[in-house]
């Protein structure tokens, strides 16, 4: 797949290419022939990342018992 940085191009097609509707077609020509189509997709939905857990003292413990565990057997 190829990739295009619109932080590449003049300001004025960047902002031609992310105005794109849903569904809306913008053909690119060169020379009086079509180049290309490129049609508008729709906005990518945001990320949303998951909520650490919170901290837990129990598990900490376990963790540094195997932990504790690990340098004692090494040593």
């Amino acid at each position: 797949m190829k990739r295009l940085d619109l932080d590449d191009l003049p300001p004025k097609i960047a902002q031609l290419l992310t105005s794109l509707e849903e569904g809306e077609e913008l053909v690119l020509v060169q020379g009086g022939a079509v180049a290309g189509r490129l049609r508008g997709g729709a906005a990518p939905e945001p990320v949303v990342e998951d909520e650490p857990e919170p901290y837990n003292n129990q598990r900490a413990a376990e963790i540094f018992e195997q932990f504790r565990s690990a340098i004692e057997d090494e040593f």
